[in-house]
């Protein structure tokens, strides 16, 4: 991998790029003495599109839910976006343990108490959360790449798993759901693409964590109010195309005869 240098024999015609935007996941439901849902990840979109150059394009990443309070549910990621061409919903918040889980990018679990209902995704972006089918377990985060598990008996509930995407030039997965906080259980794994572990029930053991940043990933449900309570992760956005610099904005690399533009915060891309 190395810096990438702008070339200015390039004629002044619309050329095409790539690009991956990724929203902020959710975090996970707060403790409240039961089990909470993991939080959703947050919208995975991919594409191509063409722009002229000198079209300067409004990068927004979104950040992740903010970690919840112990009697509330998660809170939703926010949305990313690459000027209005597209827009990636942000994650929905895992359900505290009386509660359903919040609709989003991809939706958050339920809830520990049987009946719950998961969080529903995004068409095209993510999928839903898992509901609650056994008092005493809760549903993992919705995933880019899956439903999040249904709170059962059996336990390992975990969140839906992210998606794949080579076009930082490593195939890297993004966008994968919290797990959930299940009583008298480890807490269920966060799915492949960032998504964190569910906290330990009263009999468990573990510790819940939050999406790893600028993943999408959904943070994990907590048990117990001291127990500490976990964040959505950042989401990022990234633009590549074929051949040497055209562009600018953002941290740019060259990678297999692409240059390619990582957006970890928001600013703009001038085409």
């Amino acid at each position: 991998m190395t810096k990438a240098r702008i070339l200015s024999s390039y004629p002044n015609t619309a050329y095409n790029i790539e690009y991956l935007v990724v929203a902020g996941g959710a975090s996970g439901g707060g403790g409240q003495g039961g089990g909470s849902g993991g939080g959703g990840a947050g919208g995975f979109l991919t594409g191509a599109t063409a722009l002229a150059p000198g079209v300067g394009v409004t990068i927004t990443v979104g950040a992740g839910g903010a970690a919840s309070t112990s009697s509330a549910g998660g809170n939703n990621g926010s949305n990313s976006s690459l000027g209005s061409i597209v827009t990636a919903i942000g994650g929905g918040g895992g359900g505290v343990n009386n509660g359903n889980g919040k609709s989003g990018g991809s939706g958050g679990g339920s809830g520990e108490y049987s009946g719950n209902q998961g969080g529903a995704g995004t068409t095209g972006q993510g999928n839903a959360g898992g509901g609650t089918v056994f008092t005493g377990s809760s549903g993992g985060g919705g995933g880019a790449g899956g439903v999040g598990v249904t709170g059962n008996s059996g336990g390992n509930v975990h969140g839906g798993v992210g998606l794949q995407s080579a076009i930082s030039g490593v195939a890297t997965y993004y966008a994968g759901g919290g797990g959930s906080s299940t009583n008298n259980a480890p807490g269920g794994l966060g799915g492949n693409g960032g998504g964190g572990n569910g906290g330990p029930g009263s009999g468990g053991s573990g510790t819940v964590t939050s999406g790893a940043a600028n993943t999408g990933g959904g943070g994990g449900g907590t048990y117990l109010s001291g127990a500490g309570t976990a964040s959505g992760g950042s989401g990022i956005v990234i633009i590549r195309y074929a051949g040497g610099q055209r562009g600018t904005g953002g941290t740019v690399t060259f990678v297999n005869g692409y240059t390619i533009h990582t957006f970890t915060s928001s600013g703009t891309f001038t085409a």
